[in-house]
């Protein structure tokens, strides 16, 4: 009877109804999957950027090697081109999602629910898919969609993926395709949760519908638009789709090679995993710098509140 009552005591059902167990067994998916899908893959990255990986099996303690093989004029170019790429993004993206928002959100509009999934859908595209459609369309032959419009203007056809700038036009205009309809969902969710009344007060007042706007809805969208900025320098820095289905095999001239990209070719294609890891180090760097600047500037982080 004894051992009946110890072996009741703990059994497994009576430790999952547990008031003190249940939220260690509710948060152990996240721990676990935390542990090993994120912790210990930094780690090892970490350790691998200071080492030289001569084979399966094989390594070599090298120091700070691999981050001085970084000085080169390859990582140098895909900086920039993420850099400039970002920065066309951010412009974008912090401005056409808001007013489309708005636009979809009047009352005045008709069909709203209709433009607002023709907005979303493409973002339920996957990349690669729609950047083939993209590929045909940029096509340096006369077919290609983007030169019969240059014709209209009396314009020649041209090699869009052998230029620099129509390169990073190329990728830009994909992504915005991509993601400018779930960007706007965003808008939208923080533009319909302000409250009406405090628009009506504004008309009360005599404010135009650029004075609601600029003086309501923008300050009001502050955390969403925090969030798009977020979440648009993360996507920028790490982009790898948008350029690798553009130059499939190689970048002629680094035209369209990324930070990704260029740790895509050295780990996996050259196999030199350990300058491949330190790319990545100094990636996830870069991101967490202009982030904390960006948090900063907001006003979201190193600033006291009164």
């Amino acid at each position: 009877m004894q051992a009946k009552q110890i072996h009741t005591s703990w059994s497994p059902k009576r430790i999952l109804y547990s008031k003190k167990m249940a939220p260690y067994i509710f948060v152990a998916p996240f721990i676990a999957s935390f542990l090993i899908f994120f912790l210990y893959p930094s780690i090892e990255t970490i350790r691998m950027s200071f080492m030289s990986m001569e084979g399966f099996g094989k390594e070599r303690f090298v120091g700070f090697h691999n981050y001085a093989r970084l000085f080169n004029y390859h990582f140098g170019h895909a900086i920039l081109t993420n850099t400039i790429y970002t920065g066309c993004m951010l412009v974008i993206m912090m401005i056409i999602p808001i007013v489309l928002a708005v636009i979809v959100n009047s009352k005045l509009l008709k069909l709203r629910n209709m433009f607002r999934a023709a907005f979303f859908i493409p973002s339920l595209v996957s990349a690669l898919i729609a950047g083939i459609a993209f590929r045909l369309m940029f096509s340096d032959m006369d077919s290609g969609l983007f030169n019969q419009i240059l014709h209209l203007f009396g314009k020649e056809s041209i090699a869009w993926n052998m230029g620099y700038s129509t390169g990073i036009l190329m990728m830009v205009t994909l992504d915005i395709w991509k993601s400018i309809g779930i960007n706007m969902v965003y808008c939208l969710s923080a533009l319909q949760s302000i409250p009406e009344d405090i628009y009506e007060s504004a008309e009360i007042d005599g404010a135009s519908a650029f004075r609601k706007f600029w003086n309501i809805t923008v300050p009001m969208l502050k955390p969403t638009l925090i969030y798009i900025f977020t979440l648009t320098v993360i996507a920028g820095y790490r982009m790898f789709t948008e350029s690798y289905v553009y130059w499939v095999d190689s970048t002629p001239g680094d035209i369209g090679l990324t930070i990704v990209r260029y740790l895509y070719q050295m780990s996996f294609q050259r196999n030199d995993m350990g300058f491949g890891s330190a790319i990545g180090i100094v990636l996830l760097a870069i991101i967490m710098m202009i982030n904390l600047i960006q948090l900063r500037g907001f006003g979201m982080f190193g600033k006291e509140k009164d």
